[in-house]
Parts: structure tokens; sequence; C-alpha cells
């Protein structure tokens, strides 16, 4: 007889894993459309940018208005800073912290969308160019004033919220496998200490 009792003299074993399948929280809802929101903004931006890169190569390269082709390398410089707040990165939050707050950032979609629009060229042979244009500045105007909208009703607040539950609950996640883990690899150790 062991000194447990136990009759077969062997020490009984930790209790089994309850199952081995990895917890994973579901995505919040609210933080998937703020998301997906937020690639279109950036699509939209991305278009931007692509639509004043060509007028302002058209705008050099026929020498017709250089004003022009240096209002587009404008916007397309700020163009770029939307996208980059679009991706939230720390670094252009830190320095701009007016992109954290979604009224900010709105303000400075619109502002682009209306440089995209700025001085159309009504020419026949640049028509192409024109509709690239008014398509993507008021798509990007229409997601600028979503975007002051939602701030001014203080969903940017709602959305940090919840990002930092979410961050906590995926810890908590990862804490508790690398438990689970280690509980695994002493079992491990015991039933190889006995054999």
């Amino acid at each position: 007889m062991s000194r447990n009792g136990d009759p077969e003299g062997e020490e009984p074993l930790l209790p089994a894993p309850p199952s081995t399948t990895r917890l994973r929280p579901r995505p919040d809802p609210f933080l998937v459309v703020c998301r997906c929101f937020s690639v279109i903004t950036s699509l939209t931006a991305i278009l931007c940018i692509a639509v004043n890169v060509l007028s302002a190569v058209r705008s050099f390269k026929d020498g017709s208005d250089v004003f022009d082709g240096i209002f587009r390398c404008y916007a397309v410089v700020i163009a770029f800073f939307v996208v980059l707040a679009e991706t939230e990165w720390g670094f252009i939050i830190k320095f701009w912290k007016i992109l954290e707050y979604w009224a900010g950032r709105g303000m400075l979609q619109i502002f682009v969308a209306v440089m995209t629009r700025a001085f159309p060229d009504y020419s026949k042979r640049q028509r192409d160019l024109v509709l690239l244009q008014n398509i993507a500045s008021y798509l990007l105007l229409a997601c600028g004033i979503v975007y002051v909208f939602w701030g001014l009703l203080c969903i940017g607040l709602l959305k940090r919220s919840r990002q930092e539950r979410e961050i906590s609950r995926e810890q908590a996640v990862k804490d508790l496998e690398e438990l689970e883990r280690r509980r695994e690899e002493l079992e491990q150790m015991v039933s190889a200490e006995r054999a």
C-alpha cells in the first residue's frame, strides 16, 4: 500500500485537463465594423492619392498649369497622412494628437476631398481623369462626414474602450494558454520521474 492509501502502490496523477481546445474570444462586431470602415476610408484615400498623382503628372508634363501640379503634390502628401491615420500607428498619433479624435480625422478627410475636387479641367481629353477626381473626392467626403458625425457622438471613445477590453481579454487567453502549457510540461516531468 502506498503512503496515500492507494492499493496499487502508485501516487495518483494530477487531474486531466478539461480539454485541449484553445479558447478564442469572438471578435467584437462593433470593432469589426470600425475596422471595415477604416479599410474603406484607407482605400478611398489611396484612390485620391492616385488621382492627384495622375493630375500632377499631367499638369507638369503638359506645362499647362504648374500651380495645379504643385497643389496636387500637397494633396498627395496630406492624403498619405489620411492613410497613416487610418492605420492608427502609434508614431503618427503621438505627434498629431488631433488624428486620434474622429472629428479631427474627418475634417482632414474632407479637406483632402476638397483638394482632390478643386481645379477640375473639363477638356474633352481629360474627362476620364475628371470623373476619377469626382468619384474619389465624393467618396472621401462621405467618409469624412461620417467620421465627423461619429466623432460628435463620441463613437471613437467607445471604440477605444472596446479595443482596450479586447486587448485585455486576448492577454488573459494568452496567459491561460501559457499556464496550460506549463501544467502539461509539469505533468510530463512528474510522469517521467515516476517511470
